[in-house]
Formats: C-alpha cells, structure tokens, sequence
C-alpha cells in the first residue's frame, strides 16, 4: 500500500498544511474538578501530538447543558476561560 500522499501538503481554506495527518477532535474527560477546568494534562496531550499534522482538539462545552460527558471541560465560566 502506497501512503505517500499522506505526507503532501494540503490546502485549508487559505491555509497549507504540510501533511495530511489530522487528529480529530476528542473527549479526554480530565478537566480539573470541581469546575470542568481545561489543565496543564490537557495541554501536555495536544503538545506531545502537535508535530503530526493538523490538531482539532478538545470539544468543549458553551454551557452547563451542553455538556455531553463528565470531565470534560467547558468555556462558560471565568475559570475555564483563563484554563
């Protein structure tokens, strides 16, 4: 099997991308609790990933209602904006 169209690059948009490797997004559910507070965990996953390709990371939450699984963080309070 011939992949070596894999690591041409590839536009996005107005954007080049230098391969075709893309991680999709993920639920890790370690966000800090009490608060769904994305953390220095969350940030050391996607940094030891970031030389792969193109990273859509972490789903998060606009509200208490839409979150669709525990730990996992959110961006509707000031302490899961500034995490």
């Amino acid at each position: 099997m011939n992949n070596s169209s894999f690591f041409e690059p590839a536009t996005l948009g107005r954007h080049t991308l230098k391969n075709r490797i893309v991680l999709p997004p993920l639920t890790r559910q370690r966000s800090t609790q009490p608060g769904n507070v994305a953390n220095e965990l969350m940030a050391e996953y996607y940094q030891q990933r970031a030389g792969a390709g193109l990273l859509v990371t972490e789903g998060t939450q606009i509200e208490p209602r839409g979150q669709g699984y525990a730990w996992t963080p959110g961006i509707h309070t000031v302490e899961q904006i500034a995490g």
